[in-house]
């Protein structure tokens, strides 16, 4: 059984993934309008991973006899700038993200929970993957320039 501090602490980390998700989802939604088909799509599968991870986390709750919850998600913003002003925004959401993380094992390991532990690793070898990915995408766009960006856009889409 898991202990409700730690199921408590996964259950708002479910939380953070789903906001994630929506954000991901919002800047899909406004690199399209912008003309970026490319990066929307990446940010697309951004959505559906971070949404996967939600899943992920809420099982494993479930399956510890913990019980995942849903609550209030806050509300993401619509406007974002230019595609590097929006993989910008994402790299530091990707670090944010990993500090979470990083604070869950850290809730893991105060209650000795191991298996919990174990999990979690996963998150934390996705998130170094996930930092290095759109680290990579923002310095792929700022070597491409403002003209470049479109090569960048449909390298983007190949995902």
């Amino acid at each position: 059984m898991i202990k409700e501090k730690l199921q408590d602490a996964i259950n708002e980390q479910i939380i953070a993934e789903m906001w994630s998700a929506n954000l991901y989802l919002a800047m899909s939604f406004f690199m399209d309008k912008e003309g970026y088909p490319g990066m929307a799509h990446w940010l697309k599968e951004q959505w559906i991973e971070e949404n996967g991870h939600a899943f992920k986390l809420a099982d494993y709750v479930i399956r510890r006899g913990g019980k995942a919850k849903v609550d209030k998600i806050d509300v993401v913003p619509n406007d974002f700038g230019t595609p590097l002003e929006v993989f910008e925004q994402v790299y530091k959401h990707e670090r944010r993200v990993s500090e979470l993380i990083d604070k869950l094992v850290d809730v893991a390991i105060a209650e000795k929970d191991k298996a919990t532990q174990d999990f979690l690793m996963e998150f934390v070898r996705e998130q170094v993957e996930e930092e290095t990915t759109t680290s990579n995408i923002v310095e792929m766009i700022k070597k491409a320039g403002s003209t470049g960006v479109f090569f960048v856009d449909v390298k983007l889409g190949e995902r």
